[in-house]
């Protein structure tokens, strides 16, 4: 399942900046304009001697790989000292119209920075999460 959702669109349905954001500890520490999902599932098959074809198939466990696109930590954050590359065990929320999705147990895999000058710096963080849920909006 890949998902990819660009915040600011204005159409509903689509989540907007206010709508996807980081949590560590419980508090807000950043808000995202976009966000890129892969979700992977290791399974394989269970062969028995002397058949030709599989007897089962096995599913094994899910993989959340989240790349997340201009993240700008909150004012409280900043004054906190917030540092991205300090993170651990953080989750990821997005709210859609009729539920809100929550990645959490969240790692850091890579940080990316992107500066050109006269711009606004462009971190891309891409993370792993050990779990994901829904709730009911």
């Amino acid at each position: 399942m890949s998902t990819n959702f660009s915040a600011g669109l204005g159409a509903a349905g689509f989540p907007t900046s206010s709508d996807i954001w980081l949590e560590l500890d419980g508090q807000k520490v950043a808000v995202v304009q976009s966000y890129n999902c892969k979700t992977t599932r290791s399974s394989y098959s269970v062969e028995a001697f002397g058949e030709e074809e599989p007897v089962a198939t096995v599913q094994g466990p899910q993989s959340y790989v989240i790349q997340l696109t201009r993240l700008y930590a909150t004012d409280k954050a900043i004054a906190d000292g917030l540092s991205f590359y300090d993170m651990r065990n953080f989750s990821l929320v997005i709210c859609k119209p009729d539920r809100k999705v929550i990645y959490s147990d969240c790692q850091w895999s890579g940080i990316e920075e992107d500066a050109q000058l006269g711009k606004t710096v462009v971190e891309k963080l891409t993370l792993v999460a050990r779990r994901r849920m829904e709730t009911a909006a």
